[in-house]
């Protein structure tokens, strides 16, 4: 048989299942929220133009709106100032082939659980590849917290001085990038820590990320389902021209234990 045979086969037996990695898309899912002085993230919106009614007797459809970062979405290079000038860095541009991979999960629920500005660094990365083997170039690497349990309020944890929520150092993202990775994606609103604004450089997550032309993913769920290595990851974002960022429906294929 032929890989793709083979891979068709097993999704029809079930040896190979597929995983939800999306919330759902809602006006009530919680978006960034940035100093007032800034723009700000549009929340999903979606208004009915017929329901098999005088406006269309045999048919349903909605018109939407919202922000490219909105829901479970998709950065792309030129979101931030230092990708500005990455070439193919936009939704449109950027090569397919980088929107199915290998992912690799590091799990940090437990130190999450413990402490919600929980920081990801490069011992807990040598730590997981001790235990799992190298991470591979061109792999997805996703930071599990279990942070999608959240609901509301609690999924920002807006304080006065700021979100308080985890993600990875400046080394960590530097540590990453030197592994070769192809993207980096979070359970929480941004792939940066909510305090991140206060490391060296701020936003590592989308300052070195960007700038070195890879990807994000965030507001990520049932990443508790996914094996530390060995699953692939599909997660290709809305073909918008120009487009700095996209919801989308990540999925995962995991190949059942016998």
């Amino acid at each position: 048989m032929t890989p793709l045979a083979t891979l068709t086969e097993a999704l029809a037996s079930g040896r190979v299942r597929v995983i939800d990695l999306t919330h759902t898309l809602d006006p009530d899912f919680p978006v960034i929220v940035l100093p007032a002085e800034f723009g700000q993230c549009a929340r999903f919106r979606m208004d009915e133009v017929s329901a098999y009614d005088h406006r269309g007797p045999a048919w349903k459809w909605h018109n939407l709106s919202m922000s490219e970062h909105t829901g479970t979405h998709f950065d792309a290079p030129i979101h931030w100032v230092t990708g500005r000038d990455v070439a193919k860095g936009s939704t449109d541009a950027i090569d397919p082939a980088a929107f199915v991979g290998p992912v690799c999960v590091i799990d940090c629920a437990q130190g999450a659980a413990e402490n919600e500005d929980f920081i990801l660094e490069p011992a807990h990365i040598a730590a997981w590849e001790a235990e799992h083997g190298p991470i591979p170039p061109g792999a997805w690497v996703l930071m599990r917290t279990d942070w999608s349990h959240r609901h509301g309020a609690a999924y920002l944890n807006l304080k006065d001085d700021g979100a308080h929520s985890p993600g990875p150092s400046p080394a960590a993202i530097r540590a990453l990038l030197a592994r070769g990775i192809t993207g980096f994606g979070t359970e929480c609103v941004g792939t940066d820590a909510g305090q991140a604004a206060h490391f060296d450089p701020p936003y590592p997550a989308h300052a070195l990320l960007h700038g070195a032309g890879k990807y994000g993913l965030q507001c990520l769920r049932n990443l508790d389902q996914l094996p530390p290595r060995g699953a692939v990851l599909i997660c290709p974002p809305l073909k918008i021209k120009g487009g700095t960022g996209s919801p989308l429906r990540v999925l995962a294929l995991v190949e059942e234990t016998p």
